[in-house]
């Protein structure tokens, strides 16, 4: 009996903490992730090697497909299938997983001989699986299956078989599904990289199916989405005294003001930086026009861009404001650093 045997799930008795038991749990925990990492240079191996043709068969055989990918699986394969679902359908290939159970009583329903079927059972004989398959292939659906025995019976009913062998689990006694599983999810990430690669799946793909997540907020923002506008523009005529433009800077709030022509062509800006900079001077500037010390060629933007180029051009400049312009040249939104980080695309 070890240390850790004193944690009873019957009458939860606090287990003992010392040295050794600690010990005996990161020897535990090493040789997990040896067992595990071991199982995957295995399988790449035998990727390599045997196993290619039935690989790449696979990716061709979802990549042809004009329906869905449809993934399955019992018990801890079905957790593993899940998540390969979701995988698929987040890089470019619409997928769903379905449980067999429910599949036997009426979801089957959803699966159409348009669709590829990946079934994932290591032992290649869960009975839930078995006793569907037949209806998928009276449908003509084509079947990839993943498991562990190429000569089970699911693996001899499929039209793709995937080997997901591993010389032993991880669990100390053999049985947990652990290794297993990991070499099961790893194949399923490698099938799905590989046809997202195949398809030309771009970020800006990603994003699309990631619009709340950071990247999809990079990448589908767009300047439009986050300038200010209207009268929360700071802006003047080059004719505007200089202390005009400095009340119109403060009410705004943008430690800047765009300079613009009678019909809102932008002909310059003046910042915070400038009057710094002006008044480090020796020279009377309060009789001073805008016109005088602005600067009379502005970074700026056009509205339908990405604001992630925004961001490129204030970090390239080292900047904080940025005018918005039209195809004319007109002035039409301005955007702060601020703007950028509140919208979460920094």
């Amino acid at each position: 009996m070890n240390e850790f045997n004193a944690l009873s799930s019957r009458d939860h008795v606090a287990p003992v903490r010392t040295a050794e038991a600690a010990q005996r749990a990161l020897k535990l925990a090493c040789e997990t992730l040896q067992i595990e990492a071991d199982a995957l240079l295995a399988l790449q191996k035998r990727l390599g090697n045997g196993d290619a043709a039935g690989f790449t068969e696979a990716v061709y055989m979802l990549l042809a497909c004009h329906g869905r990918v449809v993934v399955s699986g019992i018990g801890k394969s079905g957790h593993i299938a899940r998540k390969i679902a979701a995988t698929f359908a987040s890089t470019g290939t619409p997928s769903f997983f379905v449980h067999p159970a429910e599949a036997a009583h009426g979801d089957l329903g959803m699966v159409t001989p348009q669709d590829v079927f990946i079934a994932i059972s290591y032992s290649g004989e869960a009975s839930e699986l078995m006793s569907i398959l037949p209806i998928i292939k009276r449908l003509g659906v084509k079947l990839i299956a993943m498991t562990g025995n190429p000569e089970s019976s699911l693996g001899k009913l499929a039209d793709v078989h995937l080997n997901l062998h591993v010389a032993k689990e991880a669990c100390p006694l053999n049985l947990a599904p652990t290794a297993s599983t990991t070499v099961t999810l790893a194949l399923g990430d490698a099938l799905a990289v590989a046809v997202l690669d195949a398809r030309g799946f771009r970020e800006e793909d990603f994003a699309r199916s990631h619009p709340g997540g950071s990247l999809g907020r990079r990448l589908l923002t767009h300047v439009r989405d986050v300038m200010r506008t209207g009268d929360d523009i700071p802006q003047v005529t080059p004719d505007t005294g200089l202390k005009t433009a400095l009340l119109e800077i403060t009410k705004k709030g943008m430690a800047m003001t765009a300079v613009v022509d009678k019909d809102q062509h932008i002909v310059g800006i003046f910042t915070d930086g400038d009057l710094r900079r002006l008044m480090d001077g020796t020279r009377d500037f309060t009789q001073l026009q805008i016109a005088e010390v602005m600067h009379d060629k502005p970074r700026r933007i056009r509205p339908e861009q990405l604001a992630v180029e925004a961001v490129e051009i204030m970090e390239t400049y080292r900047i904080n404001q940025l005018l918005v312009a039209d195809d004319q040249g007109k002035l039409v939104g301005a955007l702060h650093i601020h703007d950028l980080t509140r919208a979460k695309v920094i």
